[in-house]
């Protein structure tokens, strides 16, 4: 029982690693004895991020444009190169986009949902032998989706493809949790409410801080150590008999808005 959250020892990897959410769970896993792999479209905020956390333990950094089939391609590439097996996939990385209804361009619908919902099926697929090769009855491998609160419930923002491309992130998490299960691949899900991000900044600006927090029924933003928190539990033998399910991380957020 001591050791329920012990993930020491287990390679991972975490796109969109360099900074906001991935970033948060990058430094939980290093400091927790995970050699962790992160990736980012900008090499230099990778090596920011390394630089800052290899003090803790040992990360990887790598880009990557997971937009594209030739950049999830190419990363699943890089990983198989450097590692037999895989134990853990934080599948991170996001893009987002708002525009009024009548003027919302397709670029804006593709550009998302390549990055949120194929980036995320195709890495998965690609990375498959590694995670087999990884899980085992007692301790499966793990994939973790970061989805958002946004795919539970209709935001005011008008940031329809990111909406809908979380909502089909949280649907996919069951379906491939089914297809996995008996290939010992844990398949669950992270629903993130207001964090500090790249992502949420302007959300932030627009609403305001305080109107916020006031809406969070705990009375605050989420931090980093709430973040991490949940994947840890997620990938370690406290979480081994979970999957098919998100998380949701807001501290009640949800049911307010």
């Amino acid at each position: 029982m001591k050791n329920l959250f012990d993930i020491s020892g287990k390679t991972a990897v975490i796109t969109g690693g360099s900074r906001g959410i991935g970033a948060m769970i990058a430094r939980g896993f290093v400091e927790y004895g995970v050699k962790t792999y992160i990736c980012s479209r900008k090499l230099e905020q990778c090596e920011a991020t390394v630089e800052e956390l290899s003090k803790y333990g040992e990360i990887i950094g790598l880009q990557a444009d997971l937009s594209t089939m030739e950049g999830v391609t190419a990363f699943a590439d890089q990983i198989k190169e450097r590692e037999d097996s895989l134990d853990i996939l934080i599948n991170n990385a996001g893009a987002a986009w708002g525009a009024p209804l009548e003027e919302f361009p397709e670029a804006g619908w593709d550009k998302v949902m390549d990055t949120n919902v194929k980036g995320v099926f195709f890495l998965t697929q690609k990375l498959l032998p590694l995670l087999k090769k990884a899980g085992s009855a007692e301790d499966p491998a793990r994939v973790v989706n970061v989805g958002s609160v946004d795919g539970l419930h209709v935001p005011d923002p008008e940031t329809y493809s990111y909406s809908a491309s979380k909502a089909a992130v949280l649907h996919m998490t069951r379906v491939l949790a089914k297809r996995l299960a008996r290939d010992h691949i844990n398949v669950t899900a992270i629903a993130p409410g207001p964090f500090p991000s790249a992502m949420t900044k302007g959300l932030f600006e627009a609403v305001g801080v305080d109107k916020i927090t006031d809406e969070v029924p705990l009375g605050r933003i989420g931090t980093p150590e709430d973040m991490a928190g949940v994947a840890i539990y997620l990938c370690s033998r406290a979480g081994a008999y979970v999957t098919g399910e998100h998380v949701t991380v807001d501290g009640g957020w949800a049911t307010t808005v």
